[in-house]
């Protein structure tokens, strides 16, 4: 009775919130035409959608607004299209110079922000030069600093670096006649859709942009609602929204006149070892790396003994894939790096020949007393990952190592991050990501790499990506730091990682509403499914 109840009240405060979604009268009832009558979906140019979390910091790209998934108000000077090429968008075309130092990008001058004043090359350089003090959107470290002339905006970098056009696909632009500490709260921008209304805790309004100069999206009005999964789960079998994100958990009830979408990622989840001995701290007294982890047997035997697709199946519903990389079926991914997982006889073998043999009959092999015993962490309130956790803990216990599995704070994950195995989650379109997980100059920086793993090799290939003069070159080199066909940072190399997962993310979507060819979603943050937001419309 008392679930009941739950979503019966979940429903009332969905209702009452659409109820109150805009205090300017029956223009902003959904469904009604100007003189209240219903219109056939066909004709109706509103959307409510439950999609995802509500930005605390509001919707300001100088500090990460839009980063995953379209920033809505802001352009950006490139973006992608569906096939994850990176296309115009306020540039009309770049310049790199012979030493990949020098970006010169053109700004078109046919594009307005919503209160009228052009964008121009100034209002570029302020966004970066803004993002750089915040210090919290993107890594520009690398900018020496920004020129403009004309129509164009000229970025002088430290060193050449491949990936920097990602940076310019990244970050909306911002309008520095009208950007104050208020900004994230009444964002001004040039892009499909404005700014009309942020009710914090309850709803975002926005409204078609008419002097968008790129296409025109079929929607003139989009509420954004934010609530829970089970509440966007209540109000979808309510009928009161278009579009809800819902967890795998209700993905086997079907709703009334909607679809469910199952979206591909590259939102994974995997387990971080500590890659180095123990014996050292970090400056904030920390410990550092794990005696059992630190031996390579005990990596690739863990790859090769849990099964994947039995996850998949068994904890996702079958709503999800085997991960092997941060970013499985990107432009940049090595397909060679698939192996057979779930071979537990063979990662036997692999630690018998390596030393690592039960010698007391405890079923925990060791190795020169040591045994094959560690802490696997995860962040306590996340239910998909602590079944992920205490699934591959028991299948490479077949194995004869001991994974103690512990949901933790994140306060505390990061105290114990660089001793322990932690069950983490990655995903993103720029390539600069497995940069900062594998290499050596990110050990113990932040959540990247916090197994402190290192190899010459695969520092040698990254660098070459980041150098390459453009973009098809360095997915040559990303590919080879995975694996060279002699070492790598994958499974088939050093195996620092034990990826398990990449997640669907799931949808219920109103019958007759076409979403368009979405792309490989990211990690689950922000809104990616309204990145392609233009396209979308009623079928026929």
């Amino acid at each position: 009775m008392r679930k009941l109840n739950i979503v019966w009240i979940a429903c009332m405060l969905v209702l009452a919130i659409i109820s109150g979604c805009s205090s300017s009268g029956d223009k902003n009832k959904v469904n009604k035409g100007e003189n209240g009558s219903s219109l056939p979906v066909s004709q109706k140019e509103e959307l409510v959608l439950a999609i995802g979390s509500e930005p605390e910091a509001g919707f300001d790209p100088t500090v990460g607004w839009g980063m995953y998934g379209s920033p809505l108000f802001q352009s950006t000077l490139f973006k992608r299209d569906n096939e994850m090429r990176i296309v115009n968008d306020l540039a009309t075309s770049h310049e790199v110079s012979e030493d990949g130092k020098q970006w010169t990008i053109h700004v078109r001058k046919d594009a307005v922000f919503t209160d009228g004043k052009p964008v121009t090359a100034e209002d570029v350089k302020f966004t970066f030069e803004t993002a750089a003090k915040s210090g919290a959107a993107i890594d520009l470290t690398n900018v020496d600093k920004i020129e403009t002339k004309d129509d164009a905006v000229i970025f002088h970098l430290k060193s050449p670096q491949s990936s920097f056009q990602y940076l310019l696909v990244a970050v909306g632009i911002v309008p520095q006649h009208a950007y104050s500490d208020k900004y994230a709260e009444h964002p001004i921008g040039s892009g499909p859709f404005k700014f009309v209304q942020w009710d914090r805790g309850q709803q975002l309004i926005v409204e078609a942009n008419p002097d968008y100069y790129g296409a025109k999206p079929f929607f003139k009005k989009l509420t954004f609602l934010f609530l829970s999964e089970d509440a966007a789960f209540a109000a979808a079998k309510t009928g009161t929204t278009d579009i809800a994100y819902i967890p795998t958990a209700f993905s086997k009830q079907p709703v009334a006149g909607m679809r469910l979408e199952e979206l591909q990622t590259v939102d994974n989840r995997g387990i971080v070892f500590p890659y180095v001995p123990a014996g050292n701290k970090t400056d904030k007294g920390y410990m550092i790396g794990n005696d059992v982890t630190a031996d390579i047997a005990i990596r690739k035997a863990i790859n090769m003994a849990i099964d994947r697709q039995a996850l998949v199946d068994g904890l996702l519903e079958g709503y999800g894939t085997a991960a092997y990389s941060s970013n499985d079926g990107l432009p940049w991914w090595n397909k060679d790096i698939v192996f057979e997982d779930g071979k537990i006889d063979e990662a036997k073998q692999l630690l018998k020949d390596n030393g690592w043999i039960d010698q007391d009959g405890d079923g925990i092999v060791e190795k020169n007393g040591l045994k094959a015993s560690f802490p696997l962490i995860y962040p306590a309130s996340d239910v998909t990952r602590q079944s992920l956790a205490l699934a591959t803990a028991d299948m490479v216990k077949e194995i004869g190592i001991e994974m103690v599995v512990e949901g933790k704070s994140w306060d505390v994950i990061e105290q114990r991050m660089h001793q322990d195995a932690v069950m983490l989650g990655w995903g993103s379109h720029d390539p600069l990501e497995m940069y900062n997980i594998y290499s050596s100059d990110y050990a113990g920086v932040d959540y990247f790499n916090t197994g402190y793993y290192s190899n010459p090799a695969v520092d040698e290939w990254m660098k070459k990506a980041l150098h390459a003069k453009n973009e098809e070159e360095a997915w040559t080199y990303w590919q080879k730091a995975q694996w060279d066909g002699e070492t790598g940072l994958s499974a088939l190399g050093d195996a620092p990682w034990a990826w398990l997962v990449n997640l669907k993310h799931l949808y219920l979507v109103t019958e007759k509403l076409d979403i368009g060819k979405q792309r490989i979603q990211p990690h689950g943050h922000g809104w990616p499914i309204t990145d392609n937001i233009e396209e979308w419309k009623w079928r026929e």
